[in-house]
């Protein structure tokens, strides 16, 4: 199968580049097709603006969604954006690598986001939600909190991870089509010892093992 993993953390030893260059070995080593985005060694710029772009629908009043669209219909997005796109085209599968910063993705995957999902492309009138472009994918985030486990409850200090994670998994991954899978979530690493984390990296292994055969999640309630 063809599998996508966005990498979003600019330390290389933390846990989310253990896990990243762990899932990357092991769906290789599985004989699954891998392609990835690092982001931070990409240098990848989240402004997203004109220049998404390489000619304009109106030069005089900047709409994005218009340019999107006028990209769409004329191949008119510049080449490395281009190809975040047809990187996401290609997967069966994409997984978000990330740390969980502010209740959210970091701002470097947030731009690659508002920048690559483009209407006309990745959605469109008629085509969102259960009819989306990508309704034959799924996706799947994999992220680590500052937290433990027990804050991310609906009584906890912060609320329950399925509120926090909603806008993620309905306003972008469901928005555009995909299934969503049950998000991989390692509270706390910082503080957790050195053969947890080994644990962490083993669980892992065997639950890419099974990825395929896992069905979707209800958003919110998993």
């Amino acid at each position: 199968m063809n599998i996508l993993i966005i990498y979003a953390h600019p330390e290389p030893k933390s846990m989310n580049g253990a896990m990243y260059r762990t899932a990357i070995e092991h769906l290789t080593a599985a004989g699954h097709n891998v392609k990835t985005s690092d982001l931070y060694a990409m240098r990848f710029d989240p402004v997203s603006d004109r220049g998404n772009f390489t000619s304009m629908h109106d030069a005089s009043f900047f709409k994005q969604q218009l340019e999107e669209m006028h990209a769409t219909e004329t191949n008119g997005f510049v080449e490395h954006i281009n190809a975040e796109q047809e990187k996401v085209e290609w997967c069966d599968l994409m997984i978000w690598q990330f740390p969980l910063w502010w209740f959210s993705v970091p701002a470097i995957l947030k731009g690659w986001v508002d920048r690559v999902f483009a209407m006309g492309r990745f959605f469109k009138n008629g085509h969102l939600y259960g009819t989306g472009i990508f309704k034959e994918k799924k996706a799947l985030l994999s992220l680590t909190t500052g937290s433990s486990a027990d804050s991310y409850v609906d009584d906890g200090f912060n609320g329950d991870i399925a509120g926090v994670l909603r806008p993620l998994h309905r306003g972008i991954f469901e928005f555009t089509g995909f299934s969503v899978l049950r998000p991989q979530i390692i509270h706390a690493p910082a503080r957790q010892r050195q053969e947890i984390l080994v644990e962490e990296l083993e669980k892992w292994k065997k639950r890419l093992d099974g990825i395929f055969e896992e069905s979707p999640v209800v958003v919110g309630k998993y």
